[in-house]
């Protein structure tokens, strides 16, 4: 079962980083706001079957509360991160993004006064150098669309501390739905008044389509499964190659080439991310060791 389930979160991993194809093709016919709410929804409609009749009915009042607040933030990363992807690649998107894994740390550290382990504090350092790598290629000249794309990691940040302090308390299908609802018509609503319409050809289509069933819809429940049965850290570090597939995507279907020193700060960011797991894996033997001895 276990390695079934590493292999699911390896599958999530793929799509999620081919993703950020579709929403690269999707950016370069400027489309953001209403593709994110049109995606969303679907997806919402997508995991609506696998949610109990009378789960939502007799949902607590707080759900809704945190439903709300989760759409909200997934709202502000989905929308940057679009937004982004329009003055970057597919491979920039992807590597930055996947910096939220370490950006966590910090802000337990300052909105919850978590104490941040010295690992983390390595893989932030590590994190900053290869983003400045890949953004730049050695020159200082950050591109808008990356700098967008760090601060919708950070907002991805908050998503993940959100759904870890405060979803885990409900019905974890319901909340899928009810954040996806929530992301989605805000953004078709800020798309009404931005964009107007959505000019609908087939690559848009199969972008909406491909990111709605299967990045969000399909990816969202095989996860919920996959985690129940794999360690977090160990989780973390299979889904963080997210990144590297979306590169790999990139290069197969968008010809996007990085430079060699493009390629060395992608490398600093995936050791930074698998560094911040080493201290879930101390931490965790740290555990047995003192069980052990209390036997």
């Amino acid at each position: 079962m276990r390695l079934k389930a590493d292999l699911t979160l390896l599958l999530v991993s793929i799509i999620w980083g081919s993703a950020f194809v579709a929403q690269r093709v999707a950016g370069q016919l400027n489309s953001v706001y209403l593709f994110n709410g049109v995606r969303y929804l679907l997806a919402a409609l997508v995991v609506l079957p696998f949610v109990g009749r009378n789960t939502i009915s007799s949902a607590p009042r707080a759900q809704f509360k945190w439903m709300f607040i989760a759409g909200f933030i997934l709202f502000i990363g989905s929308a940057l991160q679009q937004v982004g992807v329009v003055y970057t690649t597919a491979g920039n998107a992807g590597f930055i993004t996947g910096l939220y894994v370490v950006l966590v740390p910090i802000v337990l550290l300052i909105g919850w006064r978590e104490r941040l382990h010295w690992l983390s504090l390595a893989a932030v350092g590590m994190a900053v150098g290869g983003a400045y790598l890949l953004s730049t290629g050695g020159r200082f000249e950050v591109r808008t669309g990356d700098v967008l794309e760090l601060v919708s990691a950070l907002f991805w940040a908050f998503h993940v501390i959100v759904l870890g302090k405060f979803a885990s308390q409900f019905e974890s299908k319901s909340f899928s739905v009810g954040q996806l609802v929530v992301c989605g018509l805000l953004n078709l609503l800020v798309g009404l008044f931005v964009e107007k319409s959505l000019p609908l050809d087939w690559p848009l289509a199969a972008a909406i389509a491909y990111t709605a069933l299967f990045s969000l819809g399909l990816c969202y429940t095989l996860q919920i499964w996959a985690q129940r049965h794999t360690p977090p850290a160990d989780a973390a570090l299979i889904l963080s190659l997210e990144s590297v597939f979306a590169v790999l995507a990139g290069w197969l279907l968008l010809d996007e080439i990085l430079a060699p020193i493009q390629i060395l700060g992608c490398a600093l960011i995936f050791a930074a991310v698998i560094l911040s797991q080493f201290k879930e894996w101390t931490s965790s033997k740290m555990d047995k060791t003192h069980l052990l001895e209390g036997r």
